[in-house]
This record gives structure tokens, sequence and C-alpha cells, in this order.
């Protein structure tokens, strides 16, 4: 039964996972889940409360049996939403950033549906029987009480922050961690720089809207005189309220396409940052190893022995693992960063076109004013 569900998570098409709806019971959101076997045309539905994404990530830091598995870079889980009318919207950017913003929490269910996706194409992580179970169980596993594993425990050392600047021995992992403290602030900061503009954006719309319902006030068609006044004035609100619809799309646009992909990329910085630390960890531990065991008694010497080479084993597998995962990380970044700038490039320039060819309809109407 185990290799049966094994084969079966690593069969599913990841393509084929879709987050098809989402409904609100308080502060609960539940999303619809669909995905497809490879092997089959049949699709399944099932419906998943965040606990059950808390749960899933869970169950792929637990696999013990994995080997390197502290070497991986795990797909990054967004923060949990806080749908509470009463959360300020202040408060929910500072949470989720652009996952915040979007109609009916689309653009969340959009970065959930990435997630899932990444997991199931990961080579590793698509054999978990976790994710097995998360797509095609009826229950709800978030209920079910998940286990501790390597990684949890780990994230005691996480608060050893010396850690952190210990020096590698390795040059090119130093160079990832260098590169990669620095390619993390700066991506944080694009996206929230980024943020600012869509947000001011949006502001300008809600300003383009209230201007053109205020220019309606101006219109009297009872005094003969100010009748041309008043055509001015309403062909003037038809022009703002365009503004307005294409500031609207524009700052859509910039969501749904760049603004999601830096906020995934951003959070997939910390993902690999989180596992150079990890490494860094193991590292220590093995360079402590090597220290009792060049200090160990005659009597205990075989036993400090013993743990040095089981570390070393285990810190030479981590490495292994770490480099694969960097290469394919760089490969798959810049892939799905780029196919985010050009979706983001074809819906602007395909805004652009719709506003101008509008706006060009106007000026023309216009010109007959002057006439």
């Amino acid at each position: 039964m185990k290799g049966s569900n094994e084969d079966s998570a690593q069969s599913v098409n990841g393509s084929s996972i879709k987050i098809t709806d989402v409904t609100q019971d308080g502060d609960t959101l539940t999303f619809a889940i669909t995905s497809q076997k490879s092997s089959s045309s049949a699709g399944v539905c099932v419906f998943r409360t965040y606990e059950d994404f808390e749960w899933l990530q869970q169950g792929l830091f637990s696999q013990e049996d994995v080997p390197g598995l502290q070497g991986v870079i795990f797909p990054p889980l967004p923060s949990k939403p806080l749908p509470s009318t009463s959360l300020s919207q202040a408060k929910a950017l500072k949470q989720l950033g652009f996952l915040a913003l979007g109609d009916e929490w689309m653009i969340y269910c959009k970065a959930l549906e990435l997630y899932l996706q990444q997991v199931a194409a990961h080579t590793t992580l698509s054999k978990s029987k976790a994710l097995y179970s998360f797509l095609n169980s009826s229950e709800s596993p978030g209920k079910q009480c998940g286990k501790k594993g390597i990684l949890n425990r780990l994230s005691q050392a996480m608060e050893e922050m010396r850690k952190e600047g210990h020096k590698d021995v390795d040059e090119f992992f130093q160079s990832e961690r260098d590169s990669s403290t620095n390619l993390s602030a700066l991506f944080k900061l694009s996206t929230e720089k980024f943020l600012d503009v869509v947000l001011n954006k949006q502001r300008l719309a809600l300003a383009c809207g209230h201007f053109s319902t205020s220019l309606h006030l101006c219109v009297n068609q009872d005094n003969p005189t100010a009748v041309a006044f008043s055509k001015i004035c309403l062909k003037l609100s038809d022009i703002i309220e365009a503004v307005k619809i294409n500031y609207e799309k524009v700052s859509d646009n910039d969501i749904s396409t760049l603004g999601l992909g830096l906020d995934l990329e951003s959070r997939y910085q910390e993902a690999k940052r989180e596992m150079l630390f990890r490494r860094t960890c193991k590292l220590v531990e093995l360079e402590t190893a090597n220290r009792n065991s060049e200090r160990a008694k005659p009597n205990k010497k075989a036993i400090m022995e013993g743990v040095q080479k089981a570390t070393q084993k285990e810190f030479d597998i981590i490495s292994s693992v770490a480099k694969q995962e960097i290469e394919h990380y760089h490969r798959d970044r810049v892939s799905l960063l780029r196919d985010f700038l050009i979706c983001w490039c074809e819906k602007q320039l395909s805004t652009a076109r719709e506003s101008s060819a509008l706006l060009s309809q106007h000026l023309d109407a216009c010109k007959k004013f002057a006439v």
C-alpha cells in the first residue's frame, strides 16, 4: 500500500492542480482543489482549509527516511490569511502584501495553487504520502496530529543566529549564502516598492471616480446658456471615467502578474536562505564532532569516531542535495519570473491599446465641440 500511495502521488500532473473556488465562513477560508493523475483522465476534487496546507508542509518537513532532506529548498507556503472584516487593510498588506489584494481572495488562491504545483513538480517532495493524502483524501488531514520531524528540531537552531555568520568550508556555498542574503533583501524591497506603486494607482482610480461623478453636479439643463458648458462637463466626465477604468485595469494586471511573481520570488529567496542555514547548522555540528573525536579519551575514541563518521556522511549527502537544489533553483526561478514578466508586458500592452482606442474616440468627440 505504501508503494501504491507514493506512486500515485508522484504521478499527479502538477499543471492540473487548480484551486477552482474559495468560500468564507467567518474567519475560515475553504479552498476547492482539483487535480488529475498523469495516467488517468479522471479528476479529483477536495476541500481544504489553511490548516490542511500547514499539515501538508509539516508532512513534507517530517520525512525522516529521506536522505539529505535538510538540503531541499521547500516551496514556500504563503502566510495564513486573516479574512476578518475587522482587519485593517494596513495589517493585511503588512502580512500578505500582494496576496491581500484582488477580488474574492483570487490572488491568494493563485499563490496556493502555485505552491501545490511546485510541490508536485519536485522530484523528492512529489513522492510524499502527505501530498497524496492532501490531494485525494475526502477527510480534512489538518485535523490529524502531525509528528515533529528533523526540521522541527532544527527550528531551535534557527534561534542561534551566531551560526548564520559561520564561515563555510566550501567556497560555492559561502558564495551562495552571501548572494542569497543580498538578493533576499533586494527582492523584498522591490516587492514593497512595487506594491506602493500599485496602491497609488488604485488611489488615483478612486480619485478619478470621485472627480467623474462630481462633474455631473455642474450639469444645468434649465439654463439655455449653460447647455454647452453642461455638455463639456458630461464629456469630460466620460473621459475621466475612462482614465479611472484604465488605472483599475493596469493595477489589476500588476497584481496578477509581476506582483504575484515578485511575491513568490521573495518567499523563495527566504526558503533558499533557510536551506543554506540548515546546512550551516549541520556544518557546525560536524566541526564539533571532529573536535570531540580528536580530543576523545582512548576509552571513548571509537564512539566519538563513529559519531564523527555518521555526521560527516549526513553532511556530505545534505551538501550534495543542496547543490542540485540550487542548480534547479536558479534555472526554475529565472524561467518562472521571466514568464511573469512576459505576461505582465502582454497584459499591459493590451490594456494600453484598449485605452488608446477609447481616448481617441473621446478626442474626436471633443473636436466636434470646437466646430
